[in-house]
């Protein structure tokens, strides 16, 4: 086993480990951190497999995202620390359910799909030019998406933000 090998288990194992810590603790901001962890995990991964700039970009994406979450989550939450007695899963039968259909899926994908040249001994391009390709694809045809669906994520953080203040009442204490 090539080292590789050895730390894509790890990260790997890691992910799913603070995949599973997010659903067990009652601190929504103890649970924003392990999901960081495990998205974090997620981009180890790719930095293992050569896969440098999409490893960075979902590293750097996670930290700012969780980062802000958690913080508006300690400013606008009644518990964050998670003290009280709070339940953080709901409908628990049901998402067992949704769990084990979505595991036996993505098995049934990953064992019967046709992976191209990488599943046949062809040979994959390097991880430059993979990048190089991920590049030219993002730029190209899927870049009316991908800057649709930022400036509709930023118009949502402005609006929540506004409707998150306070106006000051007019007038003194009691608006009058």
């Amino acid at each position: 086993m090539t080292a590789s090998v050895f730390f894509l288990a790890f990260f790997g194992i890691a992910a799913v480990w603070f995949g599973i810590v997010v659903f067990r603790t009652h601190s929504m901001v103890r649970s924003a951190l392990a999901l960081l962890f495990a998205q974090t995990a997620i981009g180890a991964m790719f930095l293992v497999m050569q896969a440098e700039f999409l490893g960075v970009l979902q590293i750097m994406m996670m930290a700012t995202e969780m980062s802000v979450m958690a913080i508006f989550m300690v400013m606008f939450m009644m518990d964050p620390g998670g003290l009280g007695a709070m339940e953080m899963t709901h409908q628990k039968r049901l998402s067992v359910w949704a769990g084990a259909i979505g595991l036996v899926g993505a098995a049934a994908i990953v064992g019967l799909a046709d992976w191209g040249l990488a599943g046949s001994g062809g040979q994959v391009p390097s991880a430059g030019r993979q990048v190089e390709l991920l590049g030219l694809e993002l730029l190209g045809r899927s870049m009316f998406v991908f800057e649709s669906a930022g400036l509709t994520i930023l118009t949502a953080m402005v609006a929540a933000t506004m409707v998150a203040i306070t106006p000051p009442l007019k007038g003194g204490k009691n608006g009058t």
